[in-house]
């Protein structure tokens, strides 16, 4: 497959940066290089169907009480006292192609996110809610090695309301849905058991990244991969080079 030739990191001229791409770079650099520079990417894998499916739902049903300006049976039955957040961006902050955004202006670089939803105290603080589905019959925790990047992803979010102006809680919610594989017969619907996580985040290390991040792109060579990237060790032994 030929290197793509769109959305490539030109030296000098503003980029456009998701959060799922600064969390590459975190992952492994080499990756983020071959993909933001050259051109190469990750294969992908298949499309998440049904937690699209299940998110989509979720926030359609979460802008119910949005409406009305009430809490959600859910976040009262977690002794969440707040509400879903009602703002004229929302949509435009929840699409992918667009998201909440903040020029970083030290690199040029157009970071951007698209979360799923904002819950707000009476106090005006916004809590960043993002949702989960899983089906699992071990105890949900955010303890897992791999969802470190849940949390990076939630810190990001947390740095790019504050950039623009928000008043935002280190705490925010992963509202998880599970799949129960227990029922006797499908009938052609899947039942849930929700969890709602509290996590208390910072997002001290958002800067430091991001200069790392360009420092990375500008670079005429490539940089060292992560020791522990699986691709990086396929293309090792695969005998490709940068």
């Amino acid at each position: 497959m030929p290197a793509r030739t769109r959305n490539l990191f030109t030296p000098g001229k503003l980029f456009r940066l998701s959060r799922s791409k600064l969390d590459l770079f975190i992952q492994c650099p080499l990756c983020f290089y071959l993909d933001r520079r050259l051109g190469v990417s990750r294969p992908s894998g298949p499309p998440f169907t049904l937690n699209n499916a299940v998110d989509a739902l979720l926030k359609k049903e979460f802008d119910v009480y949005r409406s009305q300006g009430m809490p959600h049976p859910l976040m009262t039955a977690f002794g969440i006292t707040a509400v879903p957040f009602k703002h004229p961006d929302l949509d435009t902050w929840r699409n992918n192609f667009k998201g909440v955004r903040f020029l970083h202006e030290r690199t040029n670089l157009l970071v951007h996110g698209a979360l799923d939803d904002l819950w707000v105290a009476s106090d005006e603080t916004l809590h960043v809610v993002d949702y989960k589905a899983t089906c699992t019959e071990k105890e949900i925790t955010l303890d897992d090695e791999w969802k470190q990047g849940y949390k990076r992803q939630m810190e990001i979010y947390q740095w790019l309301l504050r950039r623009n102006g928000f008043t935002v809680s280190d705490t925010g919610y992963f509202l998880y849905v599970n799949a129960d594989k227990g029922r006797a017969t499908f009938d052609c619907r899947l039942s849930f058991a929700v969890q709602i996580m509290p996590y208390t985040g910072g997002d001290s290390w958002v800067e430091g990244r991001l200069l790392d991040a360009h420092a990375c792109l500008v670079s005429a060579t490539a940089p060292m991969p992560s020791p522990d990237c699986l691709w990086c060790s396929y293309r090792s032994y695969r005998g490709e080079t940068a």
